[in-house]
């Protein structure tokens, strides 16, 4: 087995800023890349941002020398199934980040060797144990929303207009960086531009207190929103279930899903919490797919999302959502990046498609990368 890890700063075409109340202004998406070449000529690549320290508190330069001090211990040449069903003490005990760079990158290869697209594998995979399996002919589209960041109100307007034109009626709204009046503002003028034709959500990326939380959930009420995301930090799981017991609007958890085992608290089910899954905060696929089929379970309702990200950690997302089948599923990542590696997903009529072909479904090209290690 070859292995070589890569890193590239991506950015957005457009004049796109990324901006939440948790993250302030983002330039680009520093992100790594695992790629692998097995002895039959077999190459697989997984990905993970590691810019995101607002998130995990974990500076991208530590992610960066975890992996290097990591990767030229890892044996990878068991198959990729037994290492993805239990994962050798190494990799367990490594950062969530690193542990999906390998997952992802082990899933590629675990398809593409099986000759099916990602989505196919994983519904007849004993981590999945779903109908996909039966075929590999799975259509590799879903639903996505896209997301107005914070911005001036003639941007955030231009933006809206923008997805709306090209088919993405499902929008959510950064809110939480200003004075709640602004955010109301934006709101309301987007339900005077759209009406009923779009629908909205809001998050808040944990801004608000818990004592302002009521009031502000029962001044969004009117504006028919879909869910509030987040409203407040990561309390107890009883105070967070009291809030939404209460609230006209459906909440939805995210930073408080710092990990497998708190989406696995929430599929326990009794309360109305709803549950955002990201790859990079549990580990990958494989943990994700456990929790997103606990949850289903539970009768939980689940969003499986992303960080905006490359199209590799998209595509691992989007692959996820066609084989669980999400209520909800924020896949916008990679939409407008001007310099991937590994471009390839279609954007379209509130649509991400990725290519039917094996794995992840797309090609890596490791000359638009820095490489910073190869055994």
């Amino acid at each position: 087995m070859r292995l070589s890890l890569h890193r590239a700063m991506l950015s957005y075409g457009g004049g796109l800023l990324l901006h939440t109340a948790s993250s302030g202004p983002v330039a680009g998406l520093d992100t790594l890349y695992l790629a692998l070449q097995d002895a039959d000529g077999i190459k697989a690549t997984g990905e993970v941002r590691i810019n995101i320290a607002y998130l995990n508190g974990l500076a991208a330069e530590d992610v960066v020398t975890e992996a290097l001090a990591l990767l030229p211990r890892l044996d990878l040449t068991p198959a990729p199934e037994m290492l993805l069903a239990a994962p050798p003490p190494l990799l367990s005990r490594a950062s969530a980040p690193l542990r999906m760079l390998v997952d992802l990158a082990l899933h590629d290869l675990a398809a593409k060797r099986a000759g099916q697209p990602l989505a196919a594998f994983l519904g007849k995979s004993e981590l999945g144990k779903s109908e996909l399996g039966k075929s590999a002919a799975v259509p590799i589209a879903y639903p996505t929303n896209q997301t107005l960041f914070i911005s001036d109100d003639a941007t955030f307007l231009r933006q809206a207009q923008a997805y709306v034109g090209r088919g993405f009626r499902d929008l959510k709204v950064r809110i939480g960086a200003a004075d709640f009046s602004d955010d109301l503002a934006r709101i309301r003028s987007l339900r005077a531009r759209f009406g009923a034709d779009v629908k909205i959500a809001v998050d808040a990326n944990a801004a608000w207190s818990l004592a302002d939380a009521p009031a502000r959930l029962d001044a969004l009420a009117p504006f028919d929103l879909t869910y509030v995301e987040q409203p407040v930090a990561p309390v107890g799981f009883e105070l967070l279930a009291q809030l939404a017991e209460a609230s006209p609007i459906p909440i939805m958890l995210d930073e408080s899903v710092r990990g497998e085992d708190d989406a696995m608290r929430l599929a326990t089910g009794g309360h109305r919490l709803m549950a955002h899954l990201k790859l990079v905060k549990l580990g990958g696929l494989a943990p994700a797919l456990r929790a997103a089929r606990a949850l289903a379970v539970a009768g939980v309702p689940c969003m499986i999302g992303q960080m905006n990200e490359g199209g590799l950690a998209t595509a691992a997302a989007l692959h996820l959502c066609v084989a669980t089948q999400p209520r909800f599923a924020e896949l916008y990542g990679a939409d407008g990046l001007s310099n991937d590696p590994a471009p390839g997903l279609v954007y379209a009529d509130g649509l991400v498609f990725a290519p039917a072909r094996p794995g992840l479904g797309l090609s890596f090209a490791r000359e638009r990368t820095e490489t910073l290690w190869e055994n």
